[in-house]
Order: C-alpha cells, then sequence, then structure tokens
C-alpha cells in the first residue's frame, strides 16, 4: 500500500489501527533501538533508515502483511537462522499477523545488518539519496 505522508510522524498517522500498525511499530521501535545514529524519514512512499548518502532499511505496512525490505539478505551472516519462520524474498520479509515477534530473531538480524553496514558492508544495492 502506499501513503501520501512526507513524515514519518504523519505516515504512523496514516495507518489503519489494527495487527498491520501493531507490527510495523514494533519493526520500527526494534530499528531505532538498534541503530540510534540511523536517520528514520519517508522515501518512495514507506518508512526509510539510512544516513544522509545511503539507506539500509524501508518499512511498509501492505495489505496483508508488513514488508522490511533489506536489500539482498543473504549476504548477511546466518541470515536463514536469523530469519527462520519468516516468508521472505530476496530482499524482503514479509511479517504477517500470526508472528509473535518477541518470539523471533529479527531483532538480531536488524543488529547484525546495521552493524555490517556500519563497517562499509555492501549487502543492499543502496541508492543515493536525492
Amino acid at each position: 500500500m502506499q501513503y501520501k505522508a512526507d513524515t514519518p510522524a504523519a505516515y504512523v498517522e496514516e495507518l489503519e489501527k489494527d495487527w498491520r500498525k501493531d507490527k510495523l511499530l514494533q519493526v520500527r521501535n526494534m530499528i531505532l533501538q538498534s541503530g540510534s545514529t540511523l536517520h528514520e524519514g519517508i522515501e518512495y512512499k514507506m518508512l526509510s533508515y539510512g544516513n544522509a548518502k545511503k539507506t539500509l532499511f524501508h518499512l511498509n505496512a501492505q495489505k496483508g502483511y508488513v514488508s522490511l525490505y533489506v536489500g539482498n539478505i543473504s549476504k548477511i551472516e546466518n541470515a536463514h537462522e536469523l530469519l527462520q519462520g519468516f516468508d521472505r524474498g530476496k530482499g524482503c520479509i514479509r511479517i504477517k499477523k500470526t508472528t509473535k515477534l518477541s518470539e523471533t530473531r529479527l531483532s538480531e538480524f536488524i543488529n547484525t545488518a546495521i552493524e555490517h553496514w556500519r563497517a562499509g558492508g555492501r549487502y543492499r544495492l543502496l541508492m543515493n539519496k536525492r
């Protein structure tokens, strides 16, 4: 789904008050707690996290799940184990209604991805910001 928000606060306000908002806010908090130096913004009509030059994560509420876009998941060490139980593609983690985030290792994956990124790793096709 696409939202017309131009700030992270407006994006959160636009979300329907249902399970997707709850899951998105949980993932958002994981990112913000793990990456306190990451800038939160809006790119491509979804939440984005990165720095002035590059984006690390995108986060969006879809119709049937919450998406965390992370680029090439396989470039993160132990990604398969850390993301066990998630429906995922090459660069997207889909968080469904029945997912109990407290019983997953998503936070550990996020921490590992941030550490890899800070160390200069290129696990994502990072795009220069406009």
